[in-house]
């Protein structure tokens, strides 16, 4: 029999399908995305989750002239097999393959880019509106999961969308937590039904017209509507909001979703569609474990994942999460933050251990420190994890909530530099910029993984905000040939003394240039410190070499070289030329860390090269 999905290079293909043909294709769908992630790895549970859904919108809605706006992407495999990328899907997430979220012009389809929570309903309301404002009869529809629900945008949008009456705009809640709704209902879905026929709709809104001249028993009416629908709904909260809610359905019966798509794009107006859906869905282990499956390695279907980390893990993430641990057993007032980062931040361990000292806000990072500061007012140290790229969304609390206050509190900054297979929303490049700026707070880069112990147990004695930044990747116990020296504020480690050049190093590139500094007799400083910068081996750096060179792995503008050089131009320290290797001015796209450090340069070989060259030319 002939593949159904073989049939489909974009949408139009398969709105040309019967409904009754849907349920299979969904499962091709499905086979198709478990058996390419399992080989390529990426995000694997969402997906799963959101085939029938994906089918049904594409199904109802005349796409690309309709737009669908999918919150954070990484449900969006489905969408991009059945938008003419099934091809190419096993390139997802690989230098020069596709994007591992949604991204703006790499099909008609995709008008936004996406890669962090709580922004569709915002984008498709802006959407909406502007092809109000052109004339254009578009509709849109907004996908959100519930985690993302967490986020404080996401209520902003819904909050201004409600002062547009007259919008067509469907949002669909994809609840695949149960955090909202436990079940789904025969009660509930035919209600469901009935609130999207458009002769109710027309119905309730004649009664309104006609009781507008009693109001009081306009008023009682509308309250018993309410209370009945509240009886059997969740939506109180979103018709309070202004939309029209229906809900809860189904997420994975293709047939009846479909249907009743057909009947809400048929209705005027702000409507708000809450649909149950299982994480993982189709897939036995991911369905058991979506947390463990929701990123994947590549893996066999077979035999699936190992669901726990493998006892060589030599992360920076597991070395926090045993750091964490251990401090927290000899201090009480240790406090755990995530914003719904537990597993990815290495907090699992902690969460078990101290139930009651762990705190996930879920996606609200301004939250996160918000909270902190209140908890460090009260005594408490809190330890607030967070990917670099993160806390982007939390620099004003950065400012406003913790260094203003001076509060002792440590963010331990996951994912600081190059990421690397996520793309551009998830590169943690920025944060030495943003967070340089920023008076009263200390910002450490750790080279190894005792270093980063020894930092944050640092930033746990230190009585105001601190930072720990460290990388995406494994890193080595200790140095090879320097000891272990204590961590003093603002004091750099001279690992080796040479000749020529000086190499000023923040984070694990100190210790990657080890073997290769000795090779060719060049001084070799570890950093450590961003802020304070220790502007006394940077003095003497630059009297006692041809070269100084600083090395960071973060954006160049704005970046701790440009302080290195100021500093020099400053003090005069003009014997010495100063050559200061960073990131490029430029967003850095879906490649492996290894990949994007080798294809600028700035991994070790990369630095001493270009180091040699330099001096050759002196």
């Amino acid at each position: 029999m002939a593949s159904l999905l073989d049939r489909i290079h974009d949408a139009s293909d398969l709105r040309r399908l019967s409904k009754e043909q849907l349920p299979g294709l969904c499962a091709e769908v499905r086979s198709c995305l478990i058996d390419t992630v399992s080989k390529t790895a990426g995000h694997l549970a969402s997906g799963l989750g959101v085939v029938e859904l994906t089918c049904a919108l594409h199904y109802v809605y005349n796409t690309p002239h309709d737009h669908i706006i999918w919150d954070v992407g990484h449900q969006a495999y489905p969408h991009k097999i059945l938008t003419g990328h099934k091809a190419e899907l096993s390139t997802i997430r690989q230098k020069g393959g596709l994007h591992a979220f949604i991204w703006r012009g790499e099909t008609k389809y995709d008008l936004l880019s996406t890669g962090h929570a709580s922004t569709s309903i915002g984008s498709a309301l802006g959407l909406a509106l502007a092809d109000r404002a052109k004339g254009r009869d578009n509709r849109t529809v907004a996908v959100i999961g519930d985690g993302s629900m967490t986020g404080g945008m996401a209520f902003e949008a819904l909050n201004h969308a409600g002062s547009f009456k007259d919008l067509n705009l469907l949002i669909i809640l994809n609840d695949n937590e149960m955090s909202i709704s436990e079940n789904v209902g025969s009660l509930a879905q035919h209600l469901s039904e009935v609130l999207a026929n458009p002769h109710y709709v027309k119905l309730v809104e004649g009664g309104k017209r006609v009781l507008s001249k009693l109001p009081a028993l306009r008023e009682f009416a509308l309250r018993a509507q309410e209370h009945a629908k509240g009886m059997v709904m969740p939506g109180t909260l979103f018709e309070e909001f202004g939309f029209n809610y229906i809900g809860p359905v189904d997420g994975h019966d293709v047939v009846r979703l479909t249907s009743l798509l057909e009947k809400i794009k048929a209705l005027p107006g702000l409507q708000f569609l809450h649909i149950v859906t299982k994480k993982g869905k189709g897939y036995a282990p991911a369905e058991q474990d979506p947390i463990c499956y929701h990123g994947v390695p590549a893996f066999d279907p077979k035999s699936g994942l190992h669901p726990t980390p493998m006892p060589q893990d030599k992360s920076f993430s597991r070395a926090f999460g045993n750091w964490l641990c251990d401090r927290a057993a000899r201090d009480e007032n240790i406090m755990g933050i995530t914003p719904a980062m537990r597993v990815g931040s290495a907090m699992d361990e902690f969460a078990v251990k101290f139930p009651q000292r762990f705190i996930d806000v879920g996606i609200a990072e301004q939250h996160a420190l918000v909270l902190a500061s209140g908890l460090a007012a009260g005594g408490l140290h809190p330890v607030v994890a967070i990917y670099s790229s993160f806390l982007q969304r939390a620099y004003d609390s950065v400012i406003h909530d913790l260094a203003i206050q001076d509060l002792p509190i440590t963010l331990a900054i996951d994912r600081g530099g190059v990421v690397g297979p996520d793309g551009p929303t998830h590169q943690g490049v920025f944060d030495l910029v943003y967070l340089r700026a920023v008076p009263n707070l200390v910002i450490m880069t750790p080279a190894v993984l005792t270093e980063l112990a020894a930092m944050l147990e640092f930033a746990a004695d230190y009585q105001h905000p601190a930072a720990v930044r460290y990388p995406r990747t494994s890193g080595s116990d200790s140095f090879t040939h320097a000891e272990p020296s204590p961590i003093e504020l603002g004091r750099a480690q001279l690992l080796r003394q040479g000749k020529k050049a000086a190499l000023l190093c923040f984070g694990p590139i100190a210790h990657d240039l080890e073997e290769l500094a000795a090779a060719r007799d060049y001084t070799l400083v570890n950093m450590r410190f961003v802020k304070p910068l220790d502007t006394a081996v940077v003095k003497w750096a630059a009297e006692n070499h041809d070269l100084v060179v600083s090395i960071e792995e973060g954006v160049k503008q704005g970046g701790i070289g440009e302080e290195i050089a100021d500093f020099m131009l400053e003090q005069q320290l003009t014997q010495a030329k100063f050559m200061n290797l960073a990131l490029p001015d430029r967003f850095l796209l879906e490649a492996t860390r290894s990949e994007i450090l080798q294809e600028l340069k700035l991994d070790a070989p990369g630095v001493i090269a270009k180091v040699d060259a330099r001096l050759q030319a002196l």
